[in-house]
């Protein structure tokens, strides 16, 4: 088993005067055995170079990378106790799935009776046993992706390291693979290590997740945590389908509250969000799911519907308020039309406040 720490670690590339340019700046990170952690972020963020620095395809330029107590920066890739899930599958078209699977045992010298029964084993397990004698070219996307998890399973290595795995299946052929992943993390009791820019992957998946931007870490928590506490507008705006609400407005203290000012708009804030100075810049975040129509009574929010848009189960309204667009969800069977005036009440625990200027959160705690 595993634990995994960074210490200090950043990766820089270039030399001479290009030299300076990090993909990975500071990074200290601390992954618990056994535990399946989620590297997430938009493209460039640093998090594929921080699983390459854990399976020794990246050197590391400053820092400590350790694999329990012992320092992994000076040893070679096949020497660590890894093995690795790449986007692309890697599989070799000429050898048959058994072939592929078996491919790193015999590499490794493993007797002929051990090979069988830890591929049959992991085909089993993967429901591809009946696969074994076909070749990849034979197999569809969601096939092939189990073949390449079967390579990585009969290694029976310490570490599991996933390179966006299912980027390249189908929406409804990655969720039943995300149960799969899931299912064999409980099997197998290893550390997994799993790099994604889906945020629903992320928080279907992960006991904890990592949000990275620019080489950094932005937050790391539970799903939970990073949905419901994110500390910083860019991880609020990282999660959700559609992305929160952004509205800039201004902090008051009146009447010995708080309030929430944008042109004639006042909303009264939650003390625990109220947090910033009197006339303070702040940004309210509103996700889409954390409002309802308020019909005939008092509105929190009042509004403009510009379109109505249907998506099955919901609808999604884009209203328009105090000149600013936003997007927001309500029952599928709510009547309502372009050019209407609606109302919508909040709940003010489910609202977040940031301050314009850092984009930390404002949140009491944060």
């Amino acid at each position: 088993m595993a634990r995994i720490r960074f210490q200090s670690v950043s990766k820089r590339y270039g030399s001479g005067q290009s030299a300076g340019q990090f993909a990975v700046e500071g990074l200290d990170l601390d992954i618990r055995d056994q535990e399946f952690l989620v590297l997430l972020g938009p493209s460039g963020c640093g998090k594929s170079t921080t699983l390459n620095m854990i399976a020794g395809l990246e050197e590391i330029t400053e820092g400590a990378l350790l694999f329990d107590d012992q320092v992994m920066n000076n040893v070679p890739a096949h020497k660590r106790d890894v093995a690795m899930v790449f986007q692309s599958y890697a599989l070799y078209p000429h050898k048959s799935v058994f072939e592929n699977i078996a491919f790193g045992l015999r590499m490794r010298k493993v007797a002929e009776a051990e090979i069988k029964r830890r591929v049959e084993d992991a085909a089993q397990r993967l429901e591809i046993a009946h696969l074994l004698a076909r070749r990849p070219s034979q197999l569809s996307g969601g096939q092939r992706q189990r073949v390449a998890l079967g390579r990585a399973m009969v290694r029976e290595p310490s570490v599991f390291l996933m390179d966006e795995p299912l980027s390249n299946l189908d929406a409804s052929l990655r969720i039943s693979m995300r149960a799969e992943i899931r299912h064999l993390h409980a099997q197998m009791r290893s550390t997994f290590v799993y790099v994604t820019h889906d945020q629903a992957e992320a928080l279907t998946l992960a006991d904890r997740i990592v949000v990275m931007n620019g080489g950094r870490i932005q937050q790391i928590g539970t799903p939970d945590d990073i949905y419901e506490r994110p500390q910083t507008i860019f991880v609020a705006s990282f999660l959700g389908s559609p992305a929160i609400n952004l509205i800039e407005g201004t902090l008051a203290r009146a009447d010995g509250a708080a309030w929430f000012c944008r042109g004639a708009w006042r909303l009264r804030l939650p003390p625990e969000l109220a947090s910033a100075a009197d006339g303070a810049a702040v940004t309210l975040g509103l996700r889409a799911e954390d409002v309802q129509l308020a019909g005939d009574g008092p509105a929190d929010l009042p509004a403009v519907v510009e379109t109505a848009m249907p998506s099955g189960a919901d609808q999604y309204l884009g209203v328009r308020s105090e000149g600013q667009t936003l997007y927001l969800r309500v029952a599928k069977d709510a009547r309502v039309r372009e050019g209407d005036a609606v109302g919508f009440t909040l709940t003010p625990q489910r609202l977040h406040l940031f301050d314009s200027q850092t984009g930390r959160s404002l949140r009491a705690g944060a």
